[in-house]
């Protein structure tokens, strides 16, 4: 076998090689052995079919499979010799001439070919021991747990229809249309046939619930309200705006008390294990809201502490898939570039730029992960399936069968667990800051680290 480099530049590599045609016999003449057990030819007892005979009947068919094995087996022992890990699948050139490759089949001229492939970049890894983090701290009060035990109260307690001469009221669930209009012109999303509102709880922007009460059912007015000035939507922020609203219908709350009667109904104790439980609940959503913050902030100093080229088939791999989200959701909410604010060349510039931080990402907590033996156990990867499988309530068992069948997509589920756990390895060794703030700026902080990345995600 003869290696010959041809190309070496940066992260990329192609390789002259040659097997020779007494490497190629020899290889044939193995395989006619093992198909001599199995072929089963007229005139012949089953084993006993000459060589020279089986050669005439299966010699090219089997020779194509000896190439094809060949191929594989002298690119990966040619990689493991350079010590060179291939980023994807090596491109394996042909000669394109069939009279060359009809020899070649008859074991008369040497296989010659040519290898293209990107190698991994070696990762030199920054100390990641002690870095700085910011933990999140985020008490919840009682006047929050008050004000979600009364949400818990009005969701529960039931309502009943108020009827055609329903009057609204502070409390009442409504079903209601409406038409949200900016200087008069309509606005995206500020639009619905028929939503659903709690008066009083606050779900829609301020001023809105307070003008609808004192409305009877069918009538229709015209509200004026203000978007706050922190509103997610950039566009509407800030912005007044009139809604026509129309009452569908108005259901008023079943009367009754928040009192031990009606926490045994929601299967607690007393009011006050209900409290409990749902303070439990507030502070488990904000445990992990701060996790997802400081795993943000973890990725962010990776990003920051290392520096190198990555292969651009990865990256080419990586964006393709972040730009067809991209463009599904642009075509099905009916949007375009310039409504976001930006061209498709910026776009592809931003997302190109996303999913090289990626695949750098991805190289480097595979690698901290391999220096610091992090492993996913047998339990944790059949966790991660028993979740998915949960998700597709009443498709369990065919969702069951494709990760059975798809051990790709079995892999799949263990990459996240993976990289959770090189996060919570980091998180362990830094150094970390407390700092109070509330629930709303938490929030905010998420929202922020979310917007230049659609999903993070590492293979």
């Amino acid at each position: 076998m003869q290696v010959t480099e041809t190309l070496n530049e940066g992260l990329k590599r192609k390789l002259s090689v040659t097997i020779p045609a007494a490497d190629l016999n020899t290889r044939l003449d193995a395989k006619l052995e093992e198909l001599k057990g199995q072929a089963n030819i007229k005139g012949f007892r089953p084993g006993k079919v000459p060589t020279a005979h089986l050669k005439k009947v299966y010699g090219r068919s089997a020779m194509s499979e000896v190439m094809t094995d060949a191929i594989n087996a002298t690119v990966s022992d040619t990689l493991d010799e350079r010590k060179e890990r291939a980023a994807a699948q090596p491109k394996v050139d042909l000669p394109q001439d069939q009279t060359v490759i009809n020899d070649v089949l008859d074991g008369k001229a040497d296989l010659a070919f040519e290898v293209e492939y990107e190698v991994l970049p070696p990762v030199s890894l920054m100390d990641i021991k002690g870095v700085k983090l910011e933990k999140p701290v985020v008490e919840v009060t009682e006047e929050e747990v008050d004000a979600e035990v009364k949400r818990v109260f009005n969701q529960n307690r039931g309502y009943t229809d108020k009827g055609d001469d329903a009057v609204v009221e502070d409390g009442d669930r409504l079903g209601l249309s409406f038409v949200g209009k900016i200087d008069g012109v309509e606005f995206e999303g500020g639009k619905s046939d028929h939503a659903h509102l709690t008066v009083g709880s606050g779900e829609f922007i301020p001023g809105f619930e307070e003008q609808l009460v004192g409305m009877k059912k069918g009538e229709t007015r015209t509200i004026t309200v203000t978007f706050p000035a922190d509103y997610q939507n950039k566009d509407l922020a800030g912005k007044e705006a009139t809604f026509d609203v129309t009452i569908l219908h108005a259901d008023g709350p079943n009367q009754g008390d928040l009192d031990d009667d009606f926490a045994k109904r929601l299967g607690l104790e007393d009011v006050a294990a209900l409290r409990k439980a749902v303070r439990d609940q507030m502070e488990a959503a904000l445990v992990s809201m701060g996790r997802q913050h400081m795993k943000r902030q973890v990725l962010d100093a990776l990003d920051d502490g290392h520096k190198f080229d990555v292969p651009a088939q990865l990256v080419d791999a990586e964006f393709n898939t972040i730009w067809q989200r991209v463009e599904h959701e642009i075509q099905s909410h009916g949007r375009s570039f310039a409504d976001e604010g930006t061209t498709e060349e910026e776009a592809r510039e931003q997302y190109k730029r996303i999913a090289e931080r990626r695949v750098r990402l991805g190289l480097v907590v595979a690698e901290i992960g391999n220096v610091n033996e992090v492993q996913v156990s047998d339990e944790e990867h059949q966790q991660a399936l028993i979740t998915e499988v949960r998700r597709f309530p009443g498709q369990e068992q065919q969702v069951y069968d494709y990760y059975r069948k798809n051990p790709q997509a079995l892999a799949s589920l263990r990459a996240p667990i993976f990289e959770n756990k090189v996060v919570d390895h980091i998180i362990d060794l830094g150094e970390i800051t407390e700092k109070k703030i509330s629930r709303d700026e938490l929030a905010k902080l998420i929202e922020a680290g979310e917007e230049d990345v659609p999903e993070e995600h590492h293979h």
